[in-house]
């Protein structure tokens, strides 16, 4: 048998040692079987009931009505005619409605004046006071709209009845009152929902996290009890790094690919998110991001003495990556250092392309920049993998010696 083909021999038997002992060491050890199998399943599950309703409805607002005109009465009852808001306090002054607004009864506040039926039938222009919660932007949002949309009716429909007064035809009133009409579509996000928008970064972010915590469970166990050179078959002396880290590879995109195929088949179905993508750039895009994770994961992983330093050192890090992958917070808006350092981190590649891909129905050619930077971390990480596994085989050799020489 010549040299290569006992390479590859040799090689296949580490493969196998290695992946027998992974899969063992999982299925025996409950905590990296919840933070590898279920978490993604749970973590999932939970945010998309959180975020099940998508838009916020039926937020109270107070009203303080100071001109108790049929006018003004119009004006309130069109706040309670929409589904974003409705009319729960009808404060007599501005410090009632203060104390409304901080006790969290309420979140905007619509001032009407004295002089509002005066002013609108006058021909006079009328000032209507909104204060809204800018602390929440979500509720900001669905009081500011649905309040100004109210106002922007009732001005115009006063304004056409004025017309007519006059003798103007209703097509030239309605072209006086509203010149330009438009048709809103909300391509990607129809019902413009949170949940829609958010919960493909998070699945993103969820799978980079859960490898690195549990990945990084498992080879802080191994270090810190010195079991490294139990990945060695029985008839080798040295094991070689690279069929360590294929190995342990191939077992956790064994399980991703098992609870990936879970939320792509049937939680996206169950909650009803966008699946425009088409099935195999989906393939190959998860499995270029997962092996770059996988990678970064096991090249972590030989840093840890201790099984209890993964959660301690990366269970925080999950929002800030979730923020430089650019989804809760603008990358435009982050620092140029801030962005170049997310970019070392898969997810920050990942939940670009996979919004993209899968919300928008992008193509393989269209995401190319991301993967490609997908498979330049998978290799570079992969590369650290091999060297700090190297480094802790070196470290545990020659402790085993130390121990024997005494």
């Amino acid at each position: 048998m010549s040299r290569f083909l006992r390479q590859i021999e040799s090689y296949w038997q580490q493969l196998r040692s290695v992946m027998s002992n992974e899969y063992r060491t999982i299925f025996s050890d409950g905590g990296a079987m919840l933070i590898l199998i279920f978490a993604l399943l749970i973590y999932s599950t939970a945010y998309s009931l959180a975020y099940a309703p998508q838009v916020l409805r039926n937020v109270p607002i107070g009203v303080i009505d100071q001109s108790q005109t049929s006018t003004s009465r119009s004006l309130v009852e069109s706040f309670n005619a929409g589904p974003n808001t409705y009319v729960a306090y009808n404060p007599t002054d501005m410090e009632e409605a203060k104390n409304l607004f901080f006790d969290r009864k309420i979140y905007g506040v619509v001032y009407i004046p004295s002089d509002y039926e005066e002013k609108l039938l006058g021909g006079q222009q009328a000032v209507v006071a909104i204060y809204c919660d800018a602390s929440y932007f979500l509720m900001y949002r669905q009081v500011f709209q649905e309040v100004v949309t109210s106002i922007g009716k009732t001005g115009a429909m006063v304004e056409f009845q004025r017309l007519i007064a006059k003798g103007a035809n209703i097509p030239q009133a309605q072209a006086v009152t509203q010149p330009v009409i438009y048709q809103a579509h909300n391509i990607f996000n129809p019902y413009l929902g949170y949940g829609t928008f958010v919960m493909p970064a998070i699945i993103m972010v969820i799978i980079q996290q859960t490898m690195l915590i549990g990945i990084g469970m498992i080879g802080g166990t191994w270090r810190e009890h010195g079991l490294y050179h139990k990945l060695c078959p029985p008839a080798r002396r040295r094991m070689s790094t690279l069929p360590i880290v294929v190995g342990r590879g191939l077992v956790y995109l064994s399980i991703y690919a098992v609870t990936c195929f879970y939320v792509l088949a049937l939680h996206y179905r169950l909650f009803h998110y966008p699946m425009n993508g088409a099935t195999g750039t989906i393939l190959l895009f998860l499995a270029v991001y997962m092996i770059a994770c996988i990678a970064l994961s096991i090249a972590v992983s030989t840093l840890f003495r201790y099984r209890e330093n993964s959660l301690l050192l990366l269970l925080w890090t999950s929002i800030p990556l979730l923020m430089l992958s650019g989804v809760s917070y603008p990358r435009e808006g982050m620092p140029d250092w801030l962005y170049n350092f997310g970019q070392i981190f898969p997810s920050s590649h990942g939940v670009n392309a996979f919004i993209r891909i899968q919300t928008m129905g992008a193509s393989l050619s269209e995401v190319f920049d991301e993967i490609k930077a997908l498979v330049i971390l998978g290799v570079v990480y992969g590369g650290l993998a091999c060297i700090g596994i190297h480094l802790v085989l070196k470290k545990e050799q020659a402790d085993r010696c130390g121990q024997d020489a005494e």
